[in-house]
C-alpha cells in the first residue's frame, strides 16, 4: 500500500510540523524527527562501540603473555561479557536499523517521517538507557555481569552470579530488546502504508527489503527472549526454578529459548548490513544492481530458515536432532551465497570507482565470505564437536559479524556521510582507515583459527607457557593494536571533516534511490518535490534524461498533458 496521490500533494504543500523547528541540544533532545532520531542512534551505537572496543584491547592485552595477571580472572570475565553483550546488542544492530534505518528507510520510499514519530523517540530512549544500565553494573559491589553474552543457566543464576550487576544486565537487554521491537513496528508500518506514487514493492531499494525482512524476524525473534530474561530474572528473585534442576526446572531451556532468538538474530545483524552493500555496489560501479529479485528472495529465503537453525549452537548438549539441524544450517548457505554472486555480479565488468565506500564493501566480500565458509565446515556436527568450545569458533563469529558489522557498517557510513552532514570527508584518510582495519582484522583472527585447532579453549582468561598458545595470541594482539589504530584515524577523519568542512553538494556520487533526490542534509519534510518513479533507480533516471526510460516517460508525460489542452480547448 502506497500514500494516495492526493495526499501526497498535501504533504508536499503542508509538510509535517515538526515544532518550531529547535536547534543545539535540545534538538537532539526533543525532536521526532526521524533523521535526528536516526543520527541520535548512530552516535550512541559508535560511542559505545569504542567503549567495547577498549574492552576487547584489555582481553587481548591480558591474553598476549602466558600466565598473565593484567587483569583478575573476574575482571576478565566481566569484560568479555560486556564486551560481547555491547557489540551484539548495543551496537551491530542498533547502528543499522536504529539508525541508518531511521535515516534513510523514509528518504529512500519517499516518505515525509516515519509513521509513529513519537514512538520512533521513545524508542531511542529505552535504547538509551538500556545502554547506559548495562555499564552500571562495573559500579556496583558485586561488578558487571560475568556469564558471558549468552547468560547460560545455570551459570547466570543467584547462586554463581550473585550481586545486582547481572539484574542490571538483564534489565539492559530488555530495555534494548523494546526499543528494537518499537523500532520494528515503526519500519514495518512506515514502509507499507507511506511509500510514494509510483514506488511497488519491487521498485524499492535492496536496503529497504532487508529493512522489512529484519522488522519481521525481531517481531518474531525478541519477544521470545524477553519471555526467557523475565524467568530468569524471577528464577534469581521470585524463588521460581524455571531453569534449575533443584527445583523441576530445565537448564538447557534456557539455550532454546534464547537461541530462538539468537540465531535470527544472527541475520537480524546482518541482513541490513547486506542492504547496505547493495546500495553501495552499484553507485561505484556506474551499473544497475545485478539480480534484484534474487538479491529480495533470496532475503525472504534467508529470514524463513533462520527460525530453524538454532539448534546448531546446542550440537554438543546431545538433545538436539542432529541430522535436521545440520541440514538446516547447511541450507541457509545457499541463498547467503547467491547474495554473494549477486554483489560480485554486480561489480563485474563495471566502471569501478575505488572510493572508500566500495574498498571497504569489497573488504567485507572477501572477509564474510571467508567467514561463511567456516560457518558451514561448523554445521557439521563432528567438526562442532571438535572445534565448539574452543577458538576456532570465536574466529568465525568475529569474522561474520566484524565483517559485517565494521566493514559493511564503515562503507555505509562513508558512503552516506555526505546526505548525512553536507560535508565529505577526506578521501586519503578513509583509505588508511579501511588498510589498516583490514590488515590488523586479518592478523587478529585468522591466528585464531588455528588456536582452536590446536585446542584453545574459549572463555579463558589465562593460558600455560607450554601449552603452545603464545606466539599466536601475541600476534592476534598485535594485530588487535593495529585495529585500534585504524579507529583513531577514523575518528580524526571525522573531526577534520566537522573542523574544516568540505561542501559536498546534494548527490556527490551520483546515486541512485531516492534519498539523493533531496538536498543534503535533507530538510525536515524531505522533499520539495518528488521525481517520478518508474524503476528502481529514480534519482538516476532524473539525472540522467538520456536514458531510454526516462525519455519514454517523458514522452508519455507530454502526449498527456497535450490530450488534457486539448479536451480543456
Amino acid at each position: 500500500m502506497t500514500i494516495a496521490p492526493e495526499r501526497m500533494e498535501e504533504l508536499e504543500s503542508h509538510p509535517p510540523n515538526h515544532g518550531s523547528e529547535p536547534s543545539g541540544i535540545y534538538k537532539w533532545v526533543t525532536s521526532t524527527d526521524h533523521k535526528v532520531i536516526g543520527k541520535n542512534y548512530m552516535y550512541t551505537a559508535l560511542v559505545f562501540f569504542f567503549i567495547a572496543g577498549l574492552m576487547a584491547e584489555l582481553i587481548r592485552t591480558q591474553l598476549f603473555a602466558p600466565n598473565n595477571h593484567f587483569v583478575s580472572p573476574q575482571t576478565y570475565n566481566e569484560l568479555f561479557t560486556i564486551h560481547g553483550s555491547i557489540m551484539l546488542y548495543i551496537f551491530a544492530g542498533p547502528f543499522v536499523f536504529g539508525g541508518f534505518a531511521n535515516f534513510l528507510v523514509p528518504l529512500q520510499i519517499g516518505a515525509p517521517d516515519m509513521a509513529f514519530p513519537r514512538l520512533n523517540a521513545l524508542s531511542y530512549w529505552l535504547f538509551l538507557t538500556g545502554s547506559v544500565t548495562m555499564l552500571l553494573g562495573f559500579l556496583t559491589a558485586s561488578g558487571a555481569a560475568a556469564f558471558g553474552w549468552v547468560a547460560y543457566a545455570p551459570l547466570s543464576d543467584s547462586t554463581y552470579s550473585p550481586g545486582a550487576g547481572p539484574d542490571l544486565w538483564i534489565v539492559s537487554v530488555a530495555l534494548v530488546g523494546f526499543s528494537g521491537i518499537f523500532t520494528a513496528v515503526n519500519l514495518v508500518t512506515t514502509i507499507f502504508y507511506l511509500r510514494a506514487p509510483g514506488l511497488t514493492m519491487f521498485r524499492m531499494p535492496v536496503f529497504t527489503w532487508n529493512m522489512l525482512v529484519t522488522g519481521i524476524l525481531i517481531l518474531i525473534s525478541f519477544p521470545v527472549l524477553t519471555a526467557a530474561l523475565v524467568m530468569l530474572y524471577a528464577d534469581r528473585h521470585f524463588g521460581t526454578h524455571i531453569f534449575s534442576v533443584k527445583g523441576g526446572g530445565v537448564p538447557v531451556l534456557w539455550q532454546n529459548l534464547f537461541w530462538f532468538f539468537g540465531h535470527p538474530e544472527v541475520y537480524i545483524l546482518a541482513l541490513p548490513y547486506f542492504g547496505i552493500i547493495t546500495e553501495v555496489l552499484p553507485v561505484f560501479s556506474k551499473k544497475p544492481v545485478f539480480g534484484y529479485k534474487g538479491l529480495v528472495f533470496a532475503t525472504l529465503a534467508i529470514a524463513g530458515l533462520s527460525t530453524g537453525v538454532w539448534a546448531h549452537h546446542m550440537f554438543t548438549t546431545g538433545t538436539v536432532l542432529l541430522p535436521f539441524f545440520s541440514a538446516m544450517s547447511l541450507l541457509i548457505a545457499v541463498p547467503t551465497g547467491i547474495k554473494i554472486f549477486t554483489w560480485i555480479g554486480t561489480i563485474w565488468r563495471g566502471n569501478l570507482d575505488f572510493k572508500t565506500p566500495l574498498i571497504f564493501a569489497i573488504g567485507f566480500i572477501v572477509a564474510f565470505t571467508m567467514g561463511g565458509i567456516t560457518g558451514v565446515m561448523l554445521a557439521s556436527p563432528p567438526i562442532d564437536f571438535y572445534t565448539h568450545d574452543t577458538y576456532f569458533v570465536v574466529a568465525h563469529f568475529h569474522q561474520v559479524l566484524f565483517g559485517s558489522a565494521v566493514f559493511a557498517g564503515f562503507a555505509g557510513f562513508y558512503y552516506w556521510y555526505p546526505k548525512l552532514t553536507g560535508r565529505m570527508y577526506r578521501e586519503s584518510l578513509g583509505k588508511w582507515h579501511f588498510w589498516l582495519t583490514f590488515i590488523g582484522f586479518n592478523i587478529t583472527f585468522l591466528p585464531q583459527y588455528l588456536l582452536g585447532l590446536r585446542g584453545m579453549p574459549r572463555r579463558i582468561a589465562e593460558y600455560g607457557p607450554s601449552d603452545g598458545f603464545t606466539f599466536l595470541n601475541k600476534v592476534s594482539t598485535v594485530g588487535a593494536y593495529v585495529t585500534a589504530i585504524a579507529f583513531v584515524v577514523f575518528l580524526y577523519n571525522f573531526w577534520i571533516s566537522w573542523r574544516k568542512p568540505i561542501p559536498a553538494g546534494d548527490n556527490p556520487w551520483d546515486g541512485h534511490t531516492l534519498e539523493w533526490a533531496t538536498s543534503s542534509p535533507p530538510p525536515s519534510h524531505n522533499f520539495h518535490k518528488l521525481p517520478p518513479i518508474r524503476s528502481l533507480r529514480p534519482t538516476w533516471d532524473m539525472n540522467h534524461p538520456e536514458h531510454a526510460d526516462w525519455k519514454a516517460h517523458q514522452e508519455e508525460l507530454a502526449r498527456k498533458k497535450s490530450k488534457e489542452r486539448e479536451a480543456a480547448l
